[in-house]
């Protein structure tokens, strides 16, 4: 297999551009555009790792930066501004490559953009793959947060560790029982918010990182349909 690594650059709105990285493996057999976290860009390690490890499955990715990652910014845009990115990044996924089906998604803040993007005005895509969704802020356990997915129509995968203090494993449970069949909840055992184990764990980060994309590629398959 032989994976291609293509530079983009697309409009959010009249006055702004931002980059973005197509991963595309030769077998790929859908796109997933997926948004980078608060706290670090789309080039950050655990994004190109994730990309890297459905790209194996025949998965192709669609990263982006957000404006204010875009600017060099630490604070991130508003509301508005992060949908309408996911909005446009979509929309140019799809221009770039039209012959394949799409998901969305991304890690923590990324993913919540993207439902909520489709929550106010349905995306056209197939489903959405949450790289540790960020129910609630730390130490302040709720599902606020989550209720916009009860708008979302379509199939949703959370890939999230047991140990995230950004989401209560009870609270997350609860909330994908109460979405039904439209939510798969993929727990990994011992990951943290990045879905990283501690060493005393016994368990190998390359393992884990394996388990995530392996959990994508069987959603895809199982729950969508799709493959390669």
């Amino acid at each position: 297999m032989s994976v291609e690594t293509t530079e983009a650059r697309f409009a959010v709105s009249d006055d702004q551009q931002v980059s973005a990285i197509l991963l595309e493996p030769d077998d790929a057999g859908c796109l997933l555009v997926f948004a980078h976290g608060a706290g670090a860009g789309m080039r950050h390690t655990t994004m190109e790792t994730f990309a890297r490890g459905v790209a194996a499955l025949g998965i192709a990715t669609f990263r982006f930066q957000f404006p204010y990652a875009e600017k060099g910014r630490r604070r991130p845009d508003s509301r508005p501004v992060l949908q309408r990115c996911v909005r446009a990044a979509v929309a140019h996924a799809k221009a770039m490559r039209p012959d394949l089906p799409l998901l969305a998604g991304g890690r923590s803040m990324g993913g919540r953009m993207a439902s909520g993007a489709d929550a106010s005005e349905a995306l056209d895509v197939a489903g959405f793959v949450f790289h540790a969704f960020p129910l609630h802020p730390p130490g302040k356990p709720g599902t606020e947060r989550a209720d916009h997915l009860n708008r979302v129509e379509k199939p949703m995968l959370f890939l999230s560790g047991a140990r995230d203090r950004l989401a209560d494993p009870e609270l997350l449970a609860g909330v994908c029982e109460r979405l039904g069949p439209r939510a798969t909840l993929h727990w990994i055992e011992g990951g943290d918010h990045s879905l990283q184990v501690l060493k005393r764990s016994g368990r190998k980060q390359e393992d884990v990182d394996r388990e995530v994309a392996e959990a994508v590629g069987a959603w895809r398959r199982e729950v969508l349909g799709f493959c390669s």
